[in-house]
Order: C-alpha cells, then structure tokens, then sequence
C-alpha cells in the first residue's frame, strides 16, 4: 500500500470526508485532496497533524518499512 492509499484507508475507517480531514489538520480541502490523490506530499507539519490526528508514528503513516 501506498501513503496515498493509506491515507484514504484511515479516513474512510473513521468515516471523515475530506472537508472534514482537512478541517481537523488545517489545510484546505482541496490540499488534502491532492494528498490522498498522490498528486502531492504534505508538508512535514501537515504529516506531523495527520501522523497526531490518526495517533500513529510518521514511519507508520507513510507506510516506511525497514
């Protein structure tokens, strides 16, 4: 799974929209969009929220396997 993927797999299992995800993290929703697309990587405060909202570590949340 890709981190595009998994971010609309952790949305979807908290049954957010994406305004609202967005919402939650503060950036547009539009921007959020465009994450869970893969058309653009967050910055790394937007991946910290995310990382924070979800209560997982950043290797976690972008799918970082060692």
């Amino acid at each position: 799974m890709n981190f595009s993927e998994h971010l609309l797999q952790l949305r979807k299992s908290k049954g957010l929209t994406q305004t609202d995800l967005a919402l939650e993290i503060g950036v547009s929703w539009r921007a959020y969009q465009t994450y869970e697309r893969g058309q653009r990587d967050p910055s790394l405060p937007t991946l910290i929220a995310l990382a924070d909202f979800y209560n997982l570590s950043l290797d976690e949340l972008v799918c970082r396997k060692r």
